[in-house]
């Protein structure tokens, strides 16, 4: 035997679906339908639900709590204007004094900080709320404080 004599192996061909012939028009796939086309591939299911997660910015990094409702120190110092004594004596602000000035809605639940950068004249005595830096320093300079 001589190297141009061997031959390999014999392989029956594959069958070849859907090319006419014996088989009749749809040649053994049915008719319509995902399985009847060329080149289908049924999507994984892992798909279907990655597609039904929504696409917004921010989904997953939901802050845990709601925003505190802001106020400034101004809108308080002129509503606690009228209210302070003609001496030395403490205005007290809340929640409920908030809410009769109408500074925050009446049915609000949450948290309520008060910000700002003015001076403050009068010494105001802050219950239950939240307070910044800048607001707190200057309410202690005035002769109030901030509990």
């Amino acid at each position: 035997m001589r190297m141009h004599e061997l031959q390999g192996l014999k392989k029956r061909p594959r069958k070849r679906v859907g090319r006419g012939g014996k088989r009749g028009t749809y040649s053994g796939r049915g008719l319509k339908g995902q399985k009847s086309r060329a080149g289908r591939r049924i999507r994984p299911a892992s798909r279907d639900l990655i597609l039904r997660l929504p696409k917004r910015r921010g989904f997953r990094n939901k802050p845990l709590y709601p925003k505190p409702f802001t106020i400034d120190i101004r809108e308080i110092l002129r509503r606690a204007k009228p209210l302070a004594p003609g001496g030395s004596g403490k205005v007290e602000v809340n929640k409920e004094f908030l809410r009769n000035a109408g500074l925050i809605p009446p049915r609000y639940r949450g948290d309520v900080k008060i910000l700002g950068k003015s001076s403050v004249a009068m010494p105001l005595e802050v219950k239950g709320l939240r307070v910044s830096k800048n607001v707190k320093m200057e309410i202690e300079k005035a002769g109030g404080s901030v509990e």
